[in-house]
C-alpha cells in the first residue's frame, strides 16, 4: 500500500492540528470528568489476569473467591483491558468533502478520529491512524505513547480528500497485514460497493479483530430535503445531474433505506458494531452514548 504523507510542517496545518488537539482534550476530559474507570474497561470477554486492587477500581471486578482464600483485594483484568491496539481508519475520498452545515463529512470525521486518539492515549493503549482514499495516503503506526498525539493531529490536519475512494481493498490489505489482534475503527460514508465492504470486515473479523463501522453521513443525505429545479453535483466522477427532488425523492430514500439495511444487517451478522453518524451530532452526545452502549453490551 502506499505510505505517503502531506507536509506536516505547514504553518497553516500546525494551527489546524493545535486546534483540532484542543477540541479533542475537551471533550474528551470533559467525559472523563464524569467517569470512575475508562470507558474501554470491559470491551473484551476474555479473562487474562488478576491485579491488586486500587483506590478508583469497580468493586464490581473484585473476586470474591481470591479474598476469601488470601484476605486480599485483587481485581479480574481481560484480554483488551491489559493492551490492545486501536486502528482509526478514515475515508478521506472525495464523497466525504460534502456537507450541508457548518462542517464536511471530513471534518467531522478529522474530529471524530482526534477524539478516539486523544481517548485511547490517555488511556495508556496503543493507536495507529491510516487516512485513505483509493489507496493508503497517509499512516501512523501504532503507538501508546501519549505524544504520538501532535502527529496524529497534524496529519489529520494536512490531509486533503478529492480522490475515489476503494474501502474493500483497505481493509483485505490490513487484514493480511495486521497480526495482533486488536480493535479497527472505520469512520466513512460507504459510498462504495457495501457487499464488498462487509467482505471487508467479515476479513478483519476472521482474523479476530473487533470492527467497528462509524458510518458518517450527512441530513442532507439521510432526508433529501431539497426543492424546486437542483443540479446534483456528482463526486468521484458522476456527472452532474439537472432535475427536480420531488421526481426522484421516493426512488432515492428507497434505495437508501436497502442500502443502510444491507450495511447494518451485514455487519450484525459479522458481530461488527454499526453506528450511524449524523454530522450535526454533537461529537460530545455521539462519544457518550456510544461508550455507554459499549459498556452495557459487554457486560
Amino acid at each position: 500500500m502506499a505510505k505517503g504523507h502531506p507536509d506536516l510542517l505547514d504553518a497553516d496545518a500546525i494551527s489546524r492540528a493545535e486546534a483540532l488537539g484542543l477540541h479533542a482534550r475537551y471533550i474528551v476530559e470533559g467525559y472523563m470528568a464524569g467517569e470512575h474507570r475508562s470507558p474501554y474497561r470491559g470491551f473484551a470477554i476474555e479473562f487474562a489476569q488478576h491485579r491488586e486492587y486500587a483506590p478508583g477500581d469497580d468493586l464490581r471486578r473484585l473476586d470474591w473467591k481470591v479474598l476469601g482464600r488470601t484476605d486480599r483485594y485483587y481485581v479480574k483484568q481481560y484480554e483488551q483491558e491489559t493492551n490492545y491496539v486501536a486502528h482509526l481508519l478514515l475515508d478521506g475520498s472525495e464523497s466525504m468533502n460534502y456537507g450541508s452545515g457548518k462542517l464536511t463529512k471530513l471534518q467531522y470525521g478529522k474530529m471524530l478520529a482526534a477524539v478516539l486518539a486523544y481517548l485511547i492515549l490517555h488511556q495508556g493503549d496503543a493507536v495507529a491512524l491510516g487516512i485513505f482514499d483509493e489507496t493508503l495516503r497517509d499512516y501512523a503506526p501504532r503507538s501508546d505513547n501519549k505524544s504520538t498525539i501532535h502527529s496524529i493531529m497534524q496529519r489529520l490536519a494536512a490531509f486533503q480528500g478529492g480522490a475515489g475512494t476503494s474501502i474493500a481493498s483497505l481493509l483485505h490489505d490490513m487484514a493480511r497485514q495486521t497480526r495482533r489482534k486488536g480493535i479497527f475503527i472505520l469512520i466513512s460514508d460507504c459510498l462504495d460497493d457495501e457487499q464488498k465492504i462487509l467482505e471487508g470486515i467479515q476479513h478483519l473479523r476472521f482474523g479476530g479483530h473487533e470492527v467497528i463501522l462509524l458510518h458518517t453521513l450527512d441530513p442532507d443525505e439521510l432526508e433529501f430535503p431539497f426543492q424546486g429545479m437542483v443540479e446534483f453535483h456528482g463526486l468521484e466522477g458522476i456527472a452532474p445531474l439537472q432535475t427536480q427532488p420531488a421526481n426522484i425523492r421516493k426512488s432515492y430514500l428507497k434505495e437508501l433505506e436497502l442500502f443502510l439495511k444491507t450495511l447494518r444487517e451485514g455487519c450484525e451478522r459479522n458481530q461488527c458494531h454499526y453506528l450511524q453518524v449524523r454530522i450535526n451530532q454533537p461529537l460530545q452526545e455521539l462519544l457518550s452514548g456510544y461508550l455507554a452502549f459499549r459498556l452495557k453490551t459487554a457486560r
